[in-house]
């Protein structure tokens, strides 16, 4: 199988959750073009472009990541959202994100990426 290479950043609050998913990324190919661990951080990361995906802690210490994925949905850029389970609903503007649900495997990663880029 043969994997498209991309530069992934990665929003996660939690470091080794953040950590795991550079180290999975890292192994399938990826690169990593940051860490974010809250809204704003990641807000003024987004504003720096520079990468070809965003993969999204939707609740970043009590924080929701919806202007994040506003921001990158206005831009163009994919984003995948990460979530521990139970949620709410995503806003109807993010309903069609793939969700990657933790605890990450390896082996829903690229789904998710692929995923991602097909929308």
């Amino acid at each position: 199988m043969t994997v498209t290479a991309r530069s992934v950043l990665i929003v996660e609050d939690e470091s080794l959750i953040a950590m795991m998913l550079e180290d999975f990324l890292d192994s399938m190919g990826h690169r990593i073009a940051g860490t974010c661990e809250s809204v704003p951080e990641a807000m003024a990361r987004v504003g720096e472009g520079g990468f070809d995906v965003a993969i999204l802690d939707v609740n970043l210490k009590g924080e929701r990541i919806w202007p994040v994925a506003d921001r990158l949905r206005e831009m163009g850029i994919p984003y995948i959202l990460a979530t521990g389970g139970h949620i709410e609903p995503p806003p109807p503007a993010h309903a069609e994100a793939p969700v990657l649900s933790k605890p990450f495997t390896i082996d829903a990663i690229e789904p998710a990426l692929d995923e991602a880029f097909a929308g």
